[in-house]
C-alpha cells in the first residue's frame, strides 16, 4: 500500500483532511515515533488489525470511508510500541466500514435512527461490542454517565467524550482568527475523545443494576431505598448555624417574620366601620448562611421524596420528548444524595421505572439512563399515572421530611370513557389522591392538554398548576418548581388569630385556597398554611365590624393578636411564635384626617383578592360559552383597580395585576383562542393567586406580572441556572436575554431513542 501522506506531502496532508471533512478535534500532530509505529503496523499481518479493532472502541469519519484508492491504513491513537499482543485498551482513530444495518441494509445510528452514510460530515464511534453510532449522539449519552451500549447492553471499558475543541451541538471544528480550524498542541487531546472508564466506586447505599430498571413491578411499592439518619445531620447543622450566625435563634436560623397592618390607622368613636380589614403578613425564614455559602448543601435544607409522573404518549414524540428528557436531566442533576426520586411514565398504561432511590452518584446515573430510554407511543392514561405516583409515596417504608409529586401531560385523558354511549366521564381524581395531603404540582404542556383536569388535580392536592405554552420553557418551569421544593424551611404552619377587645368578632378570613375556620363565638380563627419555602410570603386578610364606642377616656382599640405554630423542617422542632404586640387603631372622639389614610399594603391585597374573584367568575362564564360576559367582567375589574389608592400611588404589583387582566381579556377574544391558550392561562393564574405561589404561565415564568412577586430567591436562582445551562455546565453569566434563552444549546438527549433490549 502507498500511504496517502507520502503521495501529497506533509504540508498538504492537513488540507486533504479538511477537504475530506475530518473535524479538527480528530487531528493528531505527526511525530517520528508515530511514523515508525505506522510503518510497523503496515508490516504487521492484517489479521492483527482486525483483532485489535474488535477489542477496542473506534471512531470513524463518516465523511471519508476507507477505499482502495486512498490506501490509508488504520492508525493507532496512542504512542505505543508495535506489539503482537496489543492491550484491550488501545483505542484508535480509523476509517471503519463496520456498523449496524437496518432492514434495508443501510447503516443507521441506533440512537437517532438516521443513516450513517459516508459524506455527511459526521464522525462515527464504533464501540468494542462492534455497534456504531454518530459521535455526537453517543457523547450525549456518555456525558450523563451512560457506559452501556444502547443496543446490546454490553458494558464498555472505553467511552467517547466530546472534545473541548468541538462545537457544543454538532461536533464542528471551532475556527480561529485566521478562519482555519484550531489545532491541538499535543497528543493529550486524544484523552478527550476516548476515555478509559474508571472502576466503579464502592457505594454502600446502592448498587447500579440495569436489570432493576425493567423488573416486574411489585404489588406494594415498599421497596424504597432507606433514607439517611436525619437526626444526626440536623443536630450537626444546628450547631454549625449557631456558630455561623452568632445567635441562638430557633434551630440555628432566624424565625418566621410576622407583620400586621390595619386598613386605617384611626376610626372615630362616633362612627362604625363595616368590614374593616386587617392584613397579616408572614415571611418564612431564609436559607442559612451555610447553605448559601455552599450552594445546595444537603445539611442546609430538608431532603425530599420526589415522584415525577411523565406523559410519554404518542403526542410527545420528537422535540417534546427530547425537551422533557433534558428537563428531567436538570432535575436529577440538582437533587442531592439525601433526596430520593422515583419516576412513573404513562401512555396507554402506566409503569414505574424505578422505586424511590437516593440520588447518589450511582443513583443519578441509573435515573439518567432510565430517562434516556423513554419512547413515546400510545394514549394518555393520566388517572393511572397519578394513581401509581401516589402509591409510591403511600407504600414507602422510609420517609424524607418533604414529599411531592410532579405531573406533566400534553394531552387529554383518553381513558375516561364509560357506558354504552361512550360518553366521556371525567375521572374522580380526588379519589386517586391520598387522604394525607401530598401536593401534586401539575404542568400542562402545549396547547392540547386538559387544563381543567390538571388544575383540578393541583387544587385538590394543594399543589400548583403551570401552563407551559412554549415547548422550550419546560426546563425553566421544572427549575422554578424544584427551586421551591428544595428550600422548604417551615412545615405544618398554623396561623391563629384572636380578637382582643370583647366587642369584636371576626366576620371573614380570606386566605385563598388555604383552609380557614372560625370558632362558634367568632372570636378566634385559624388558617392551615402548610409548607413554606425559604423567604416565601403569605398574606391573609381578616375582616371585622368596628362598632360605635361610647366608652370614655379610651382612645386605643386593640383588634387582634396573631400566633404562628410550625415545625422547623431540619431540626423538627415545633416553633411557637406570637406577634410582638396586638393590632391596634386610634378611636378619637371627632373625625380626623387619619381616617382617610388607607394602608397601601392592605389595599394591594384587597385588589389581589378582588382580581382573583373576577378571574374565577370570568372563567366560569367562558366555560358556559359566554365569552363576551367573561371579557366584560375582567374589564370592569381592571377599571375598578385603576381607581384604587395603591394603583394611583404607582404600586407596581397592582399595575402588573391590571396588565395580567388585560392579557386574559385578549386570550378570551374568541372561542378558538380561549380553547388553545386562554383557559390554561386563566387557570394557572387562579392557581398562583389562590396559593400565593409562583407558577409558569404562557411562554414565560412570570415576566413583569404579579407572578414574579411570588417567586422566592431559591426559585429565581434555580431558574437562572436553567437559563444559563449549556450542555450541563452553568454559564459564567448569571443572566440571559429571552432570545438567548430560546437559542441556548441545552439538548442533553436525542429526540428519538430505541427501546432497551
Amino acid at each position: 500500500m502507498v500511504d496517502l501522506k507520502q503521495q501529497v506531502g506533509g504540508s498538504r496532508w492537513r488540507k486533504v483532511k479538511m477537504a475530506l471533512g475530518f473535524p479538527s478535534c480528530f487531528y493528531a500532530p505527526q511525530t517520528r515515533e508515530r511514523e515508525e509505529q505506522e510503518e510497523g503496523e503496515r508490516r504487521r499481518p492484517r489479521q492483527l488489525h482486525s483483532s485489535s479493532s474488535r477489542r477496542s472502541g473506534n471512531i470513524s469519519g463518516a465523511a471519508a470511508s476507507s477505499s482502495p484508492s486512498t490506501g490509508l491504513p488504520p492508525r493507532s491513537s496512542t504512542n505505543q510500541t508495535p506489539s503482537t499482543n496489543p492491550t484491550p485498551s488501545s483505542s484508535s482513530v480509523r476509517l471503519s466500514k463496520s456498523g449496524p444495518l437496518s432492514k434495508s441494509g443501510k447503516r443507521t445510528c441506533a440512537i437517532c435512527l438516521t443513516s450513517m452514510k459516508a459524506g455527511q460530515g459526521q464522525a462515527i464511534f464504533t464501540a468494542e461490542c462492534s455497534h456504531s453510532f454518530h459521535f455526537q449522539c453517543i457523547t450525549s449519552n456518555v456525558k450523563h454517565g451512560n457506559q452501556i451500549c444502547p443496543v446490546c447492553r454490553a458494558k464498555w471499558t472505553e467511552v467517547p467524550f466530546q472534545s473541548p475543541n468541538s462545537d457544543n451541538l454538532h461536533g464542528r471544528p471551532r475556527i480561529n482568527s485566521l478562519g482555519r480550524p484550531r489545532q491541538p498542541n499535543d497528543d493529550a487531546w486524544m484523552n478527550n475523545i476516548i476515555r478509559r472508564v474508571p472502576p466503579p466506586r464502592a457505594d454502600t447505599n446502592h448498587h447500579v443494576s440495569t436489570h432493576r430498571l425493567h423488573t416486574p413491578e411489585p404489588a406494594a411499592y415498599d421497596d424504597d431505598e432507606p433514607v439517611q439518619d436525619h437526626d444526626n445531620l440536623s443536630s450537626s447543622f444546628a450547631e454549625r448555624c449557631l456558630v455561623a450566625n452568632g445567635d441562638a435563634s430557633i434551630g440555628g436560623r432566624r424565625s418566621m417574620e410576622i407583620r400586621t397592618y390595619p386598613e386605617f390607622p384611626a376610626v372615630s368613636k362616633l362612627a362604625s366601620h363595616k368590614d374593616f380589614s386587617v392584613l397579616i403578613h408572614l415571611k418564612a425564614p431564609p436559607m442559612s448562611e451555610i447553605g448559601r455559602r455552599d450552594s445546595i448543601l444537603e445539611e442546609s435544607r430538608a431532603p425530599i421524596d420526589l415522584v415525577t409522573v411523565l406523559d410519554t404518549s404518542g403526542s410527545m414524540a420528537g422535540t417534546k420528548l427530547a425537551l422533557l428528557k433534558q428537563a428531567m436531566g436538570f432535575v436529577i442533576q440538582h437533587l442531592g444524595p439525601t433526596d430520593r426520586l422515583s419516576v412513573i411514565v404513562f401512555s396507554s398504561s402506566a409503569r414505574r421505572l424505578f422505586p424511590l432511590r437516593c440520588m447518589t452518584e450511582c443513583g443519578k446515573r441509573e435515573a439518567l439512563q432510565a430517562i434516556n430510554y423513554l419512547v413515546s407511543n400510545g394514549g394518555t392514561d393520566i388517572a393511572e399515572g397519578l394513581r401509581k405516583g401516589a402509591k409510591v409515596l403511600l407504600d414507602r417504608k422510609w420517609k424524607n421530611p418533604v414529599c411531592s409529586i410532579i405531573l406533566l401531560s400534553d394531552g387529554q385523558d383518553t381513558y375516561t370513557f364509560a357506558g354504552l354511549g361512550r360518553k366521556k366521564v371525567r375521572p374522580d381524581y380526588k379519589s386517586l389522591l391520598p387522604s394525607v395531603r401530598i401536593p401534586v404540582h401539575t404542568f400542562g404542556f402545549g396547547v392540547d392538554h386538559d387544563a381543567a383536569a390538571m388544575h383540578s388535580i393541583a387544587e385538590t392536592s394543594g399543589g400548583t398548576f403551570s401552563f407551559i405554552e412554549a415547548e422550550a420553557m419546560i426546563q425553566d418551569a421544572f427549575a422554578q418548581c424544584i427551586g421551591g421544593l428544595l428550600s422548604v424551611v417551615a412545615q405544618e404552619l398554623l396561623v391563629i388569630v384572636n380578637c382582643v377587645d370583647p366587642s369584636l368578632q371576626i366576620e371573614s378570613i380570606n386566605a385563598g385556597s388555604y383552609t380557614s375556620s372560625k370558632s362558634v363565638d367568632a372570636r378566634t380563627g385559624s388558617i392551615e398554611v402548610g409548607d413554606l419555602y425559604a423567604e416565601e410570603e403569605r398574606d391573609i386578610l381578616v375582616t371585622m365590624d368596628i362598632p360605635v364606642d361610647n366608652r370614655s377616656g379610651n382612645e386605643l382599640l386593640l383588634l387582634l393578636d396573631v400566633q404562628c405554630i410550625y415545625k422547623d423542617s431540619i431540626t423538627k422542632e415545633t416553633v411557637n411564635l406570637e406577634g410582638s404586640e396586638p393590632v391596634k387603631i386610634q378611636r378619637p372622639e371627632v373625625d380626623v384626617e387619619l381616617q382617610q389614610q388607607v394602608s397601601i399594603e392592605v389595599d394591594r391585597q384587597k385588589n389581589r383578592v378582588h382580581a382573583a374573584k373576577a378571574m374565577s367568575e370570568a372563567q366560569s362564564a367562558a366555560e358556559n360559552g359566554d365569552l363576551s360576559r367573561a371579557v366584560s367582567v375582567l374589564e370592569s375589574c381592571r377599571k375598578e383597580l385603576c381607581e384604587t389608592a395603591s394603583v394611583r400611588a404607582g404600586d407596581r404589583p397592582c399595575g402588573a395585576l391590571c396588565s395580567e387582566l388585560r392579557e386574559m381579556q385578549e386570550r378570551m377574544a374568541n372561542r378558538q383562542v380561549y380553547e388553545t391558550s386562554g383557559r390554561a392561562y386563566v387557570l394557572s393564574g387562579l392557581s398562583s393567586h389562590s396559593w400565593q405561589r409562583a407558577t409558569t404561565r404562557g411562554d414565560s415564568t412570570g415576566g413583569t406580572s404579579l407572578v414574579q412577586s411570588y417567586q422566592t430567591p431559591s426559585m429565581v436562582d434555580m431558574v437562572t441556572r436553567s437559563q444559563t445551562m449549556i450542555l450541563g455546565n452553568p454559564s459564567a453569566s448569571s443572566s440571559s436575554s429571552s432570545s438567548q434563552r430560546r437559542l441556548r444549546p441545552t439538548l442533553s438527549f436525542p429526540a428519538t431513542t430505541v427501546e432497551p433490549r
